[in-house]
């Protein structure tokens, strides 16, 4: 019998080869094929390692890079959240690479990415449900017990991971070895992922505590748990789910209001626990507040934080777990290399006025959200010092929108904007291979929860109620109170305070409106091209035509990627509908 690879892991401790932001020196007088299980479950110092490659494995964080990986495709790992209709991929080699291959649809590069991601996820659930079978042999009751925490929380959040991916997927949880049992698992109802998950989440929570020393910041705690739980009822209400031929592409019926219900008790339980509070802003001007806000996203584990990947400190990318994202984002002003990830036109055009005022196209800038200057570079606007020259005056192209580097084809914006979000302005942008950016990326904040909430809430029809959470995060950054909110100012709430991050690709999902927002020919992305004439700035709004129709689009079949074909034949389930082997 051919070995199955994607549920069973045949060896161990293979996780342990991975690479963490950990010491690894316990390993220098034993060979890993010598390190027994006895050994694993008895050594604090090595059960720590193992724990280490689940939130190894979780995320890439903003460890972000494209190349080729010869006899697998066009694409290693890149962060694919990020390319939904808010930025997009100046990066000429990658935009007519693996990136451009997903967001295109190919079938070879969707397919072999899915498998990464289905590979990945099965074998980081292998390894916790392999140190549950064995959690009766660990010595220290306290790192027992807070390392169960840990294993339920991660095998619920890997579940999560494949349910959002895939639908409903398989339910493991216990240890299996096909070479002693020949075991198969059907494919789980979108109700049984849902109370799988939840269950896993709630002993997590049981189990964890609701904040550590700083010796084990970043660790999972209470509060990630319910997190976790809460977004489980969150996704299973999303209107995409609901009256579903299949039982593992949703419900049969309509669950949605059953599903609000279970979310907004869920959401008061973590607020409950007051464990955090939106990061305060004191300043009054547009410039403080914009610095003020950017900070948010450069400080590690923050009291908003509930969940966060943590980059290595020193910002090693050779040999520990530090990234490039500043370097790939920057300007070539401040000698940035790539200019890969740019905003669209489209979320410029989501950032509402201020204070009243009103929307000028001749002074497309002034008087908008302060978040606007705080996530986006513009013509005008001042960073690191350094005006930012992005338009034409007559022939000649400003400073940040030439060519830049040995070549003309990449390294400048794309759009007429630059990314600042995330950005740490002090960090030095180099060609060093080992030391680069630092800043953990989030996974999990409390805007995000408390802007869920507020969905939550008016779907529910307590439009008060969601009123209140919205202008919460309004007046954190300075912005006018509404007097009332809707549905649809909740959405793009939403996309402005949680831009760039992960939950604006998966709302589109969960919305049922990716169809809409990730194809060109229904919506394209745009940019800003900026001429002076005399003392005139003339601002012209176009699609960016690298992802107009033809490299911009999204079928039905691609709300659930394809399950690896070795995995629907050995297991006898149906694969997602739309996909076909290849």
């Amino acid at each position: 019998m051919k070995l199955h690879h994607y549920i069973y892991n045949g060896v161990l401790l293979v996780s342990l080869t991975l690479s963490t932001a950990s010491c690894n020196s316990m390993f220098d007088d034993a060979p890993l094929n010598q390190i027994t299980e006895e050994t694993t479950w008895t050594n604090s110092m090595l059960l720590d390692e193992y724990v280490n490659t689940w939130y190894r494995n979780m995320s890439n964080g903003f460890d972000v890079y494209v190349f080729t990986m010869s006899g697998f495709g066009s694409m290693s790992r890149f962060y694919l959240p990020w390319f939904g209709d808010q930025i997009l991929c100046g990066r000429i080699d990658w935009a007519n690479g693996g990136i451009a291959d997903i967001q295109r649809g190919n079938l070879s590069a969707v397919t072999n990415w899915a498998q990464q991601q289905w590979s990945n996820y099965y074998t980081q659930i292998h390894n916790i449900n392999e140190f549950l079978a064995n959690a009766s042999r660990v010595e220290d009751a306290d790192q027992r017990s807070r390392i169960e925490g840990e294993a339920h929380f991660f095998r619920a959040y890997y579940h999560y991971m494949l349910w959002r991916r895939f639908g409903g997927s398989l339910i493991i949880d216990h240890v299996i070895d096909p070479l002693v049992n020949a075991e198969k698992t059907p494919r789980a109802s979108y109700q049984q992922m849902v109370d799988f998950i939840v269950s896993e989440a709630e002993q997590a929570a049981q189990l964890l505590p609701v904040s550590y020393d700083a010796s084990n910041v970043g660790r999972v705690t209470k509060g990630a748990a319910l997190m976790l739980k809460a977004k489980t009822y969150f996704w299973a209400a999303g209107p995409q789910f609901q009256n579903k031929d299949k039982n593992y592409l949703g419900f049969t019926d309509d669950q949605s209001q059953a599903m609000l219900g279970k979310a907004k008790t869920a959401y008061e339980d973590l607020f409950t626990l007051n464990a955090y509070s939106l990061v305060p802003i004191t300043a009054t001007t547009q410039d403080g507040i914009r610095d003020e806000y950017r900070k948010i996203f450069i400080t590690k584990n923050s009291q908003e934080s509930i969940f966060e990947v943590q980059h290595s400190d020193d910002g090693d990318y050779a040999n520990k777990f530090g990234h490039r994202l500043d370097r790939y984002a920057v300007a070539p002003s401040y000698t940035g290399t790539y200019c890969a990830f740019t905003p669209t036109q489209n979320h410029v055009d989501e950032y509402g006025m201020r204070d009243g005022a009103t929307y000028s196209s001749s002074k497309p800038y002034l008087n908008r959200d302060y978040r606007f200057y705080a996530n986006i570079l513009y013509d005008g606007c001042t960073y690191r010092g350094h005006e930012m020259d992005m338009h034409t005056t007559g022939s000649t192209k400003g400073a940040d929108i030439s060519p830049y580097g040995s070549t003309t084809t990449e390294n400048y914006t794309r759009t007429g904007y630059y990314m600042a979000k995330f950005l740490d302005e002090t960090q030095t942008i180099d060609n060093n291979d080992t030391y680069a950016s630092k800043q953990n990326y989030i996974i999990w904040r409390l805007a995000e929860a408390k802007l869920d909430y507020a969905e939550v809430l008016v779907r529910l029809g307590d439009a008060d109620g969601a009123l209140t959470q919205v202008n919460d995060i309004r007046q954190r950054v300075h912005m006018n109170t509404l007097p009332s909110v809707t549905l649809d100012e909740v959405l793009n709430e939403r996309r402005v305070e949680l831009a760039f991050e992960e939950t604006t690709y998966w709302d589109m999902f969960r919305l049922g409106t990716a169809m809409e927002k990730c194809n060109g020919s229904s919506n394209p992305l745009k940019k800003v091209s900026i001429r002076k004439m005399g003392s005139t700035l003339i601002y012209s709004i176009s699609n960016y035509d690298i992802y107009a129709k033809d490299n911009f689009k999204f079928f039905e079949r691609d709300y659930y990627s394809p399950i690896p074909w070795s995995e629907v034949k050995y297991q006898g389930i149906e694969q997602n509908p739309g996909w076909t082997e290849i």
